[in-house]
């Protein structure tokens, strides 16, 4: 009898600024290292012979808290990825949730055909880990293996291996929370599951599904998930004047004014509007200016006075992380807010101060 554990990654950015991260290849959060500690102490005294990741960054720096402690290997297999979500990877939900309502919501129904242009199934996704599963497993027979997936991955085929069929999906599908372990038993033919989504190992305070309310039954709190759009300079300046006032930035060499037309030079999409459906709700400026030092800058990340306290500007900053990942930027940095509030509110997600700047910065490339 092979046992498996099977682990979903740690928080990523998807997970915490509310995009589509299927196959991209996204970051852990600060908070998503809590976790893989959490993770590592759970494991510490579990013997386990032999740790398999997809080769995705999250799912391999989550492997890391089994792995390392215990002087293994970390071995990699794509079949082990994330549903593959086409042309709609790094979009925000929020956009696909106002733009393409009916689409969202074929895939929340969890229809076992459907796909994203360009991407995969769930009957697809649940094929393809299995055959995963199986090769593993037999890689190791009477042994202890660590595998470490994606939820939606995870998810399809644990359903598989209970035998579900589609139309059971969406009552009976687990949404496991982040770092939560599968344990199950290969008896050489068919997996038996012994748990599902365990994630005692963590609080409240560091669990991730704890902070939001789409994954709970009869929910009737509406969790935000923003999109974004330029601002029409012509006729919304006055939203851009709102929040660089409530900002209270220093306006140093440039005025308001002048520091917009210059990002507007840039690009139209510098100066992007935060929308909850479709009330504008925030601004967040990117700044090109440091481009060839490997940097971008956020000058402006506000949300407008009577959406202030509800924890939504750190899905700005995914927009941020979005329009300057591509662009070959591995460092983002904010001007250092005056509020000592919203100097905590960023480094608690990993910017520090830039000694002898008025800066904080982020590291967002792959090395960090």
């Amino acid at each position: 009898m092979t046992t498996i554990y099977l682990i979903r990654h740690a928080e990523a950015e998807g997970n915490l600024y509310r995009r589509i991260h299927g196959d991209y290849n996204s970051l852990v959060t600060e908070n998503g290292r809590v976790q893989i500690e959490a993770l590592r102490r759970r494991f510490a005294d579990v013997p386990v012979d032999a740790v398999w990741s997809s080769d995705r960054y999250r799912t391999m720096a989550t492997a890391q808290s089994v792995c390392a402690p215990k002087g293994l290997p970390l071995h990699t297999d794509p079949d082990l990825r994330e549903i593959d979500m086409g042309t709609w990877e790094d979009r925000p939900w929020g956009e696909k949730g106002y733009m393409e309502h009916d689409e969202l919501a074929r895939f929340d129904a969890m229809e076992p055909d459907w796909h994203a242009p360009g991407g995969e199934s769930r009957v697809q996704v649940g094929a393809r880990m299995m055959r995963a599963m199986r090769r593993i497993a037999q890689s190791c027979p009477d042994g202890t293996v660590a595998v470490f997936s994606h939820g939606t991955s995870i998810g399809h085929f644990v359903a598989d291996a209970r035998g579900l069929t589609p139309d059971q999906w969406k009552d009976k599908f687990v949404h496991a929370d982040n770092t939560a372990v599968t344990c199950l038993a290969w008896d050489g033919t068919r997996f038996a599951v012994i748990y599902e989504g365990d994630n005692s190992h963590l609080g409240e305070d560091c669990s991730t599904l704890a902070k939001q309310n789409w994954w709970r039954a009869g929910n009737k709190v509406r969790d935000v998930n923003l999109w974004y759009r330029p601002l029409d300079w012509e006729t919304e300046r006055e939203i851009y004047f709102t929040a660089y006032e409530a900002a209270q930035l220093d306006s140093g060499r440039e005025s308001a004014e002048e520091s917009a037309l210059r990002l507007l030079a840039q690009s139209p999409w510098a100066i992007a509007l935060a929308m909850d459906r479709g009330t504008p709700v925030g601004v967040v400026t990117m700044d090109a200016a440091l481009m060839d030092q490997g940097v971008g800058v956020i000058g402006l990340c506000c949300m407008l006075p009577e959406f202030c306290g509800r924890e939504l500007g750190i899905q700005m900053v995914g927009q941020a992380v979005s329009y300057f990942r591509p662009k070959g930027v591995d460092r983002l940095r904010i001007v250092t807010p005056r509020s000592d509030r919203v100097c905590a509110f960023f480094r608690r997600h990993g910017f520090l101060p830039v000694e002898g700047t008025g800066y904080m910065e982020k590291y967002i490339g792959y090395n960090g």
